[in-house]
């Protein structure tokens, strides 16, 4: 059963209150009902708030928005804000800036407001305690994502009045960054582990994604000291928490296996109540009720899979064969199968040479595939996890962070701090590529040593493989400083051009990426129009 907290609740509530000319300020209120002292009655009716915050905090749309704002997606269908910013033409007016600063303030809104009430309620202290703790989770996580996106930023931690909003002054990002780790590192201490929850309550933020997001927020920024002291506390011990890697990477997002000991955080869906459907807009257009593809897979990321017995993948072997099984668990290419929610399975042909082949998910159609990719992470073919029949009404709790994530965080700080070894190599990379199916041989399994530089590749292709198409790509060429790189090269698809000749891949466009200005997003003009004390980032 889905935790109560967790279930639809009535839109009534307007988070965004609008200035003349359209503008969002900064002291988004929520509508009186959750001012007022008679609201505050109940735990119930303030569990009702704290939900609201939850579903402001992050959703299936934002992590498929940020795959494509990196190399893994080529965005060939449109034009919205996305490839826009792709493009390289975005600018201070670029409508997605302010939707993302107005969300996460209206979030950040949302907790303050359930922060400056909750004593108002006659409830148990160490429930109230524990909601509280959830809530500055919430209100920390959106701060992330602000200073991340857009460096300094304002910051206030209980609410402010109009005017305030109108002449407050950005912080600094540093400061920002640090007062969320103090935060998250007292937020752990509050709530319980994932085992202390009661079924009923499975789904809410626990001590452990306190330890993991602030570790993810320490790999942001590349503190790996912290990284490595966060990591560890789940890595190494217990504490926190008990978690493991699930023996079957695909399944592990399907709904059969909801709750499994690799999910550390997830966001919480119900059939009828609550469903995301995203997912439809990138899996083979063949399958029912597909209206087009949104973004595709790119030959990059097909690339930086390994052959299963741990080498190198090259021209002189098949594409396709005989690969870390983790590329066809993830993703749908040409002669895979599938299987529909209705249970019928076919292959996918993408072919466009093929004269026989009146495939919808061939390269060329219209709306369908522009690499000859589509995803496979994110769909289960089981029914259950389908509210509607046919449609795309999709129920799964959609995963946002787990235990594979923390082993290459943990993986990755060793190696930056010089400690690399064997030990931490067969408790992180090793077990990876063990429960993805690698062969048994050294060259997959074991110790690769070499220096750290040669290791930094290794562990950074691992990061960009097990945890493809799940949104932190793009987080991950921003602070390793590549975006600069491989946002300016071509796209690629699949290899069945015949354009020239002869048999080659299909390549698009090239990306946009200004490294003087593109690694901070602009400050909102709707903003700025409001508080000029706001001020620019460089380049806009």
């Amino acid at each position: 059963m889905k935790p109560v907290l967790f279930k639809n609740t009535t839109w009534s509530l307007l988070f965004l209150l609008i200035l003349s000319g359209g503008c969002v300020k900064l002291d988004v209120a929520p509508a009186d009902q959750f001012t007022d002292e008679t609201y505050w009655t109940s735990a119930e009716k303030a569990a009702s708030l704290l939900n609201i915050a939850y579903r402001q905090m992050n959703n299936p749309g934002r992590v498929f928005r940020d795959e494509r704002l990196s190399d893994n997606l080529y965005n060939g269908y449109g034009n919205d804000d996305v490839r826009v910013i792709s493009n390289g033409q975005a600018n201070a007016s670029t409508s997605l800036f302010n939707n993302v600063w107005s969300d996460c303030y209206s979030g950040i809104k949302t907790t303050h407001t359930f922060l400056a009430n909750i004593d108002r309620v006659d409830m148990d202290e160490s429930l109230r305690n524990r909601m509280m703790a959830e809530a500055r989770f919430i209100r920390a996580f959106l701060f992330f994502q602000l200073t991340n996106w857009y460096g300094n930023v304002p910051f206030f931690t209980q609410d402010i009045d109009l005017e305030t909003a109108k002449t407050i002054y950005p912080t600094s990002q540093s400061e920002i960054v640090a007062w969320i780790h103090e935060e998250l590192e007292d937020i752990a201490e509050i709530l319980p582990t994932k085992d202390e929850y009661a079924e009923e309550d499975r789904g809410r933020i626990t001590c452990g994604a306190a330890i993991a997001f602030n570790a993810r927020v320490a790999l942001n920024f590349n503190e790996f000291e912290l990284v490595k002291e966060y990591t560890d506390k789940l890595v190494n011990s217990a504490e926190y928490g008990s978690y493991s890697l699930f023996p079957n990477y695909q399944e592990l997002f399907y709904k059969k296996n909801e709750y499994n000991e690799e999910i550390i955080l997830d966001i919480q869906y119900v059939p009828e109540d609550r469903t995301w459907g995203e997912i439809s807009r990138y899996v083979p257009f063949s399958l029912p009720n597909v209206q087009f593809t949104q973004a595709c897979p790119t030959q990059s990321l097909i690339d930086s899979y390994l052959m299963k017995d741990g080498s190198r993948w090259n021209e002189t072997k098949d594409p396709y064969e005989d690969r870390d099984p983790r590329m066809d668990m993830t993703i749908v290419r040409h002669n895979s199968t599938i299987t529909t929610k209705d249970d019928i399975t076919y292959t996918v042909n993408v072919d466009p040479n093929d004269s026989e082949n009146n495939s919808n998910d061939r390269i060329g159609r219209e709306n369908g595939t522009q690499t000859g990719y589509f995803y496979r992470k994110y769909y289960d073919p089981n029914p259950e996890a389908w509210t509607a029949g046919t449609s795309w009404s999709c129920n799964i709790n959609f995963v946002t962070l787990r235990f594979a994530d923390v082993l290459l965080m943990y993986a990755e700080a060793i190696n930056e701090l010089g400690e690399m070894d064997a030990a931490v190599w067969d408790k992180t990379i090793k077990v990876l590529r063990q429960r993805a199916g690698f062969d048994n041989t050294p060259l997959a399994l074991d110790f690769p040593g070499g220096s750290q530089e040669e290791l930094r590749a290794i562990i950074r292709n691992e990061r960009r493989v097990e945890l493809a198409l799940e949104g932190s790509r793009v987080y991950d060429i921003r602070r390793w400083r590549t975006a600069e790189v491989v946002l300016n090269e071509p796209y690629r698809g699949a290899k069945f051009d015949m354009s020239s000749g002869n048999l080659d891949y299909y390549n698009y466009e090239t990306g946009s990426f200004n490294k003087d200005r593109d690694y901070l997003w602009a400050i909102p003009r709707q903003q700025n129009i409001i508080n000029p004390n706001l001020g620019q980032n460089p380049g806009y």
